[in-house]
């Protein structure tokens, strides 16, 4: 059960304090009826709403952006880590809701939660190849032999053999950053990768999921319910 303004909120392009104003004006109806108080509290699973004469459609699963800080696991429950839950409010921790792909804990920003199941296996399945962007901080200098290593696929010291990527070196001396993008989404795989350059990680962002990306305005620790059109920009790039 959800207050009817933010239920609004979520699921069209009104602001939460815009939707208030129109269902104190008598502009918002729940199932044939007139509601003008906000605080109301409803299923939007199970509610037929329309807003100014037209029905507004509620979203079957709810999907976030996170921006992740260090310091938490990406699972939905640890007996001995923080969780990225943890993050999330209350009253934002809908039904099955968990992470779609993992971050370390010590790696941060984008991370998506979703409730959809099917949304899930598109962003991490190999098969679709959805490109992650980092930015990564490294020791050493990075030059353009490791660029040409990533861009031809690197084999790591374990044997796998990683596809080919793309690495775009930022600044290159004792500590050295750059901009890199994987289409999967191994085991540490970003770590070991600088590793098997000689370059060990010091600090990882995951900056875009596909064509999506973090949304800046985000502190550390904040997140936003992602919109459809949102949520399409992750299969457009």
């Amino acid at each position: 059960m959800d207050r009817l303004d933010k239920i609004i909120a979520e699921h069209s392009r009104y602001s939460r304090r815009e939707a208030a104003d129109l269902i104190r004006r008598g502009r918002v109806t729940v199932n044939g009826a007139a509601v003008r108080d906000g605080a109301a509290k409803f299923d939007p699973e199970t509610i037929l709403l329309t807003v100014e004469g037209i029905a507004l459609p509620l979203r079957q699963h709810h999907t976030l952006m996170l921006n992740k800080p260090a310091g938490y696991v990406s699972a939905t429950e640890d007996p001995r880590e923080k969780t990225v839950l943890e993050l999330i409010r209350e009253e934002d921790r809908y039904p099955e809701l968990f992470p779609a792909g993992r971050l370390d804990k010590d790696t941060t920003g984008l991370l998506l939660l979703t409730s959809d199941g099917g949304l899930c296996h598109r962003i991490i399945s190999p098969r679709k190849e959805i490109w992650k962007t980092y930015l990564v901080t490294v020791e050493g200098r990075l030059e353009e032999a490791d660029a040409a290593a990533v861009r031809n696929g690197i084999r790591l010291q374990s044997g796998e053999d990683l596809l080919p990527g793309e690495l775009v070196i930022l600044e290159s001396a004792g500590v050295s950053r750059a901009e890199l993008r994987i289409r999967e989404g191994k085991f540490h795989q970003v770590k070991r990768m600088m590793a098997s350059l000689g370059k060990p990680v010091l600090h990882l962002k995951r900056t875009a999921v596909g064509g999506l990306a973090l949304d800046e305005m985000l502190a550390p620790g904040e997140y936003k319910a992602l919109t459809d059109r949102e949520i399409a920009q992750i299969f457009n790039g």
